[in-house]
């Protein structure tokens, strides 16, 4: 198991043998959901929080596992223990399955249930956070929530991709999209906040509501800090203090430049306090789910 573990086909094996059908819903058409969530320092964070969204998600695009909150979270230990992991990235999969040879009926198919952990991944690792992120703020308009719950973590991301091609052509890190009005919207796994006169603002919807969104929403109550929920136009970020972005790959990291144009504060200073107050609460043991690896 050395790099990583993965279950599969109802078992534990080396991620090599991890397969999925070439004729899984999943794989042909996208009709999946996922949660992920990280181990950092021998600990899972937060961990009740992903695996009820990750309940939530299946119920709502009508998908049935064998395994209830309990059960998964004893795979993704045991993931986490046999691959001897103390940091890492670990994925709950869920697909729609392989229906009978010439069947159409999304009923009929069998669902399946993958996992897997990995070595913990960044977005921005620490050594880039320092220099800050230059977004590119794309006008692709991403899928309308009228059309896929955004509140359904899925693999809907083509838009978030070839808006990621068109930063790279640019010479900038990462990029985010509009909504279906022309507000910003969120990027290729993370939400966007922006912070103007010491207030933290967020869209309000057309967004997946990020677990590590939400927990810089509960650090703001904590330290005191005004917050919205609104729509954000191109104008408004653009004309922010700080910008910076949340994800489980990379908590809370800082942007530096809109499409290449330096933001007035950086390194910010409410984005270094929620910055350090998210790592921080890593040794909280209320958001702490220890693994044992002895076990």
């Amino acid at each position: 198991m050395e790099g990583g573990c993965a279950f599969a086909d109802g078992g534990f094996v080396p991620l090599s043998e991890a397969k999925i059908s070439l004729f899984d819903w999943g794989f042909t058409r996208s009709d999946a959901t996922y949660d992920v969530v990280s181990v950092w320092q021998g600990a899972f964070f937060r961990l009740d929080a992903h695996l009820e969204r990750f309940m939530a998600s299946m119920a709502a695009l009508r998908m049935q596992i064998p395994y209830d909150k309990a059960a998964l979270r004893s795979i993704v230990h045991g993931c986490v223990r046999a691959s001897g992991l103390q940091s890492a990235y670990v994925a709950l999969v869920c697909t729609r399955g392989v229906p009978a040879p010439g069947v159409r009926d999304p009923r009929l198919a069998q669902n399946r249930f993958y996992a897997y952990a990995i070595p913990y991944v960044w977005i921005a690792n620490p050594e880039k956070q320092k220099q800050g992120l230059d977004l590119y703020i794309s006008q692709r308009t991403r899928i309308p929530a009228s059309s896929v719950d955004p509140r359904i973590k899925n693999y809907h991301w083509l838009d978030l991709v070839q808006s990621l091609f068109e930063a790279y052509d640019g010479g900038h890190d990462t990029s985010c999209v509009l909504d279906a009005n022309g507000h910003i919207a969120e990027g290729p796994g993370f939400n966007l906040f922006m912070v103007k006169q010491g207030v933290v603002y967020t869209p309000d919807s057309g967004v997946l509501q990020g677990i590590s969104r939400q927990t810089v929403l509960e650090l703001c109550a904590r330290q005191g800090l005004s917050t919205s929920l609104e729509p954000l136009p191109m104008a408004a970020l653009r004309a922010a203090d700080e910008v910076f972005i949340t994800s489980t790959a990379g908590g809370v990291m800082p942007v530096s430049r809109l499409d290449g144009q330096t933001l007035p504060h950086f390194p910010g200073p409410v984005t270094q306090r929620l910055h350090a107050a998210y790592w921080a609460l890593h040794d909280e043991p209320g958001m702490r789910d220890p693994v044992d690896y002895k076990d």
